[in-house]
């Protein structure tokens, strides 16, 4: 269910990971009216693992997979979801306003389950090969190191999991532990200390990684000897180096506002109160001993009881009362008939290359379009292209505002969008959009043809001073979860200036991208022919200040 603006929430649940879903079901449930405010992908960090095996009642299934079974459940009983970034927060009497770059909501208490992020190391050669060898999400960029020789740094639970993955692609994996032992549970790290392609080597420490676009040397000692390594591959090749060694805690929110642990985490009771009234937290933003899905959606569901029972007393003392959708409690009793019934046996059928769910969502984007679009598909003879036109003729044929035109071309199979008088939209993807691209081309649909998302008024003043010409392209894997929020926020920059234009590759399509300029991990993309490269993902502003330097150094 879309968010609403202008109108008084019981909740507003800051991040989509397993303890911010949880809450939103138990509080949906409840039949509190909840807002989940996701800036990236719902699912958080354990959708980018392959491969969960001790959640309780659940067989073993990936992360993503998980995560989205938990979406569906709290949308189905109201929960209300909205992809945008949180600039601030303001406690304004007895409500809460959250600021985001979509617009402003009041509520009555807000959840912080934003989760933590990467921490990096600081070896010599960490940041220049960052991108080029050194990489922290063994998902998104696993298949570039095919055959390759790979270190993972970091001895807990990611990086005990994450080299035993790490196998599919590499030719051998060495683990670099600086403690003694794995810190993670033995059951854990067991599968990699079995692994033949793995090696594993305690008290040590990368200390620099060398090479030219590509690392060559890696240089690690011994924390008990002191004895140096230094490992260079056969042939000359380059190596892959993933970083797993801990996160940092994504508190930049509340900082000056709730008491933070000298560590950045922050402070809570047993009900998961925060040291500000109204304000709650949940997840692997708060200090505690272990950090699992199961402890965080243990987090999300305490944290949903006390939020109720304040939302409450709220109403009662102010007056005012939420505009409550109807209560969806009764949709999910269950029925003694054996058979999958409801929304989740609908979830489960297909019909080509379009889920229920994403036809659902397809509905909804196809009745918000206020101007037709053509879709132009460049094809070669491959199964690919095959599989692109199923996707864009079966796409054309559930609206009237869409039509599809088969052409040749260069970066086949591709798909390029263009406005109703043959002018193009600035938007093309060679590629299939299916996986983790799929909601962003939809966005990008949406936006061609509409009002579009909201965006911050401040980047919309800036994004019409752009004067000159720009072109971006972007690499990105359709297993990347980083990848979408550059996607989506270069497409919507196109979609307002037509000086600016997008071109994204399913860079598993276009091995001589990679080849050509040494590109071993996703998103990355570089505006012009400018030859520096930028990694990671970026929200709107980001890209615009890089634009803004485009055209000060043009």
């Amino acid at each position: 269910m879309a968010a609403e603006k202008n109108e008084l929430y019981d909740a507003v649940v800051i991040g989509g990971g397993p303890a911010g879903l949880t809450a939103a079901l138990y509080l949906a449930r409840a039949c509190c009216r909840v807002l989940v405010v996701e800036k990236e992908t719902f699912g958080g960090q354990i959708a980018l693992t392959a491969e969960v095996v001790n959640y309780p009642g659940s067989d073993p299934t990936s992360g993503a997979d998980l995560t989205a079974k938990m979406h569906r459940q709290a949308e189905g009983f109201g929960a209300e979801f909205l992809l945008a970034e949180v600039n601030s927060l303001e406690k304004k009497g007895d409500t809460w306003h959250v600021h985001t770059s979509r617009g402003d909501y009041e509520t009555f208490t807000v959840l912080l389950a934003t989760g933590a992020h990467p921490r990096q190391i600081g070896f010599a050669g960490e940041k220049e090969f960052r991108g080029h060898g050194v990489a922290y999400c063994a998902t998104c960029d696993g298949e570039f190191f095919t055959g390759k020789d790979v270190f993972v740094i970091g001895g807990g639970f990611a990086a005990a999991e994450e080299s035993v993955f790490l196998t599919k692609y590499a030719k051998h994996v060495t683990i670099l532990v600086r403690e003694e032992d794995f810190t993670c549970a033995p059951a854990t790290a067991q599968p990699a200390r079995d692994n033949e392609k793995i090696s594993i080597h305690f008290q040590s420490e990368v200390e620099s990684v060398e090479g030219d676009a590509l690392p060559r040397k890696l240089t690690w000692k011994n924390l008990a000897t002191g004895e140096r390594t230094v490992f260079t591959p056969e042939g000359g090749d380059s190596f892959g180096v993933f970083v797993f060694a801990g996160y940092q805690p994504s508190t930049d929110l509340v900082k000056g506002l709730a008491e933070l642990d000298e560590h950045g985490y922050i402070v809570t009771d047993r009900q998961q109160r925060t040291t500000v009234e109204g304000l709650y937290a949940a997840g692997d933003v708060c200090i505690k001993p272990l950090r699992q899905v199961v402890t965080a959606t243990g987090d999300g569901a305490l944290a949903a009881t006390e939020m109720e029972k304040y939302a409450m007393k709220m109403e009662e003392k102010t007056g005012r009362k939420t505009n409550h959708k109807v209560c969806r409690a009764a949709q999910h009793t269950a029925k003694d008939t054996g058979k999958d019934t409801g929304k989740g046996a609908a979830t489960a059928s297909t019909s080509g290359p379009f889920t229920a769910d994403m036809k659902k969502q397809l509905m909804t984007v196809f009745d918000r379009m206020e101007r037709p679009l053509h879709l132009e598909v460049a094809l070669s003879d491959d199964p690919r292209s095959s599989e692109l036109l199923d996707f864009m003729t079966q796409l054309a044929e559930m609206t009237d505002k869409l039509s599809v035109e088969i052409t040749g071309g260069m970066g086949v199979p591709n798909v390029r969008i263009y406005n109703a008088d043959g002018s193009w939209a600035g938007l093309a993807f060679h590629g299939v959009p299916g996986g983790h691209e799929f909601t962003s081309f939809v966005l990008g649909l949406y936006n061609a043809s509409s009002a579009g998302q909201k965006v911050a008024d401040e980047d919309l003043a800036r994004i019409e001073k752009i004067k000159e010409d720009h072109h971006i392209t972007i690499m990105v894997s359709l297993s990347c979860t980083m990848c979408p929020e550059l996607v989506t926020s270069a497409q919507r920059i196109a979609t307002l200036n037509p000086h600016v234009k997008t071109d994204v590759y399913d860079l598993s399509l276009f091995p001589e991208i990679k080849e050509q300029y040494n590109i071993m991990s996703v998103p990355c993309f570089f505006i012009d022919d400018d030859a520096k490269f930028h990694f990671g993902k970026k929200n709107i502003s980001q890209l615009l200040d890089l634009l803004e330097q485009e055209e000060a150094n043009a």
